[in-house]
């Protein structure tokens, strides 16, 4: 192990009081990082996942439910700021439905989950430095929100960014900022256990942790789910769904030949020869939501005997110091997956879960259509789809970030007798637009509009 990077990096961190645990994880990873270790899994090393148990089809009691859910706490991903939409705040108080925020919409879910179960069901958040203090004062606006005893959230720590040369700490005076990353949400065990937040809701009377993002709409906190997996007696489960061509990335579970164990691979973990047989839904049918569960108990028991450092797998993430500047000096990032865990933990599970439990949202194609006609609110805050998603695919060029999406499309077209919307060019959407059909509007070469109340299909635009 090369002593003056990791010295540089551990004094770094300590000067910026990141927690002990955290250091002491980077460490385990730095190690990893220096051998050559890539975190890469290869199709050749793997079997694919193909039967779990489904959610629709297993008899949960109710009763068993509710008592699951009233030992449960949720808690969300909240550290992200959405920098590859534009974004500069927390992704979370992005407008999703109407005047709502993706926070807005969790704090209503949790509320209307605790009147129908009589459960407490706190909200803990895991956010970042800089999503904090947007966040804590929005939730402010919930007054019943907080739970006597609980924090309303807990810190992600961050790390320094590794010189792909010589895998010491970048500098970059430029932008000090720039020289640190967040470990991945990996680092959400650390993060709980270092900050003490562990311990705070086991001594609350917690024995469960339904964990999910921030921007999944679909993760709301459910009776069955928890009654089923407090049943198994299991120390962590992982919630999947079968795949869809939406589902161009994601990790998906796999066994590995070697053990036989279930692990997770992430997209950054797959080789290149590998993706086009990785997305295959004929040969690996699940994706992970990182919808996961969790025993409080067995994970303090872990994180005791390990110190704080949970064994997942190392994910080498190479970037330049500043992503807006190719030409920038070239880092690595050091990162690990939350569902990672699931290889950690013995007699971990997954069980197969209805799509509603998964709407990310990472583009403006998947917020066009959580905006849209295509979903709907239903009882405590549910999202449901009337109808199947379209695949919606927008120019990049013109439609990536906040800002110039909200400015090409106000106000979302009608999608639901559409199957797809591919739209190529710079074309601003009227009022009352349908979309019928595999719709396609290519690249007119200038700035287009599509008029209010008009129709596109395959043909192109035309009158409503």
């Amino acid at each position: 192990m090369t002593t003056e990077g990791l010295t540089r990096a551990r004094t770094k961190m300590e000067q910026a009081d990141v927690p002990p645990a955290a250091i002491a994880a980077f460490e385990r990873f730095y190690g990893l990082l220096e051998s050559g270790a890539t975190g890469v899994v290869a199709e050749a090393d793997v079997t694919p996942v193909q039967d779990l148990p489904v959610l629709a089809d297993l008899d949960v009691d109710v009763a068993a439910g509710h008592a699951a859910l009233a030992q449960t706490v949720v808690i969300k991903l909240n550290g992200g700021l959405g920098t590859s939409m534009g974004l500069d705040q927390a992704k979370s108080l992005l407008r999703v439905r109407g005047e709502d925020t993706f926070l807005d919409v969790i704090a209503r879910q949790v509320l209307a989950a605790r009147d129908e179960s009589g459960a407490r069901l706190p909200l803990v958040l895991m956010d970042s430095f800089r999503t904090r203090t947007d966040t804590l004062a929005a939730l402010a606006e919930y007054p019943d929100l907080p739970v006597d005893g609980v924090p309303l959230d807990f810190l992600q720590n961050r790390e320094p960014k590794l010189r792909a040369d010589d895998l010491t700490p970048v500098e970059w005076p430029a932008d000090p900022g720039l020289e640190w990353c967040p470990p991945g949400h990996g680092d959400f065990y650390p993060a709980l256990y270092g900050s003490g937040t562990l311990r705070t809701l086991l001594d609350a009377g917690f024995r469960y942790a339904m964990v999910s993002n921030s921007d999944n709409l679909g993760a709301t906190p459910d009776a069955r789910i928890a009654g089923w997996f407090a049943a198994t007696g299991a120390p962590f489960a992982a919630e999947v769904v079968r795949r869809t061509p939406a589902d161009r990335k994601g990790g998906q579970l796999v066994r590995r030949t070697s053990d036989g164990r279930t692990i997770l691979r992430e997209t950054a973990q797959t080789l290149p020869q590998d993706k086009a047989v990785a997305t295959d839904g004929a040969v690996h049918p699940f994706v992970t939501t990182n919808n996961l569960w969790l025993d409080l108990q067995a994970l303090m028991t872990e994180m005791e005997r390990t110190g704080g450092v949970l064994e997942l797998p190392l994910i080498r993430n190479e970037k330049t110091v500043d992503p807006t500047d190719k030409t920038s000096t070239k880092v690595i990032q050091i990162e690990s997956a939350m569902g990672a865990a699931i290889e950690v933990f013995e007699g971990a599970v997954a069980i197969e879960v209805d799509r509603s439990r998964f709407v990310p949202v990472k583009t403006t194609n998947d917020l066009l259509v959580l905006r849209s006609d295509v979903y709907r609110s239903a009882e405590g805050h549910r999202l449901v789809a009337v109808v199947a998603e379209p695949f919606v695919d927008l120019d990049p060029a013109h439609y990536a970030t906040i800002d110039a999406f909200d400015q090409r499309i106000p106000n979302p077209p009608h999608l639901t007798g559409a199957t797809a919307l591919r739209v190529r060019g710079d074309w601003t959407f009227g009022r009352d637009v349908v979309v019928r059909g595999e719709a396609e509007l290519a690249d007119a070469g200038t700035p287009s509009q599509v008029p209010d109340g008009a129709v596109v299909d395959a043909s192109g635009v035309s009158a409503g």
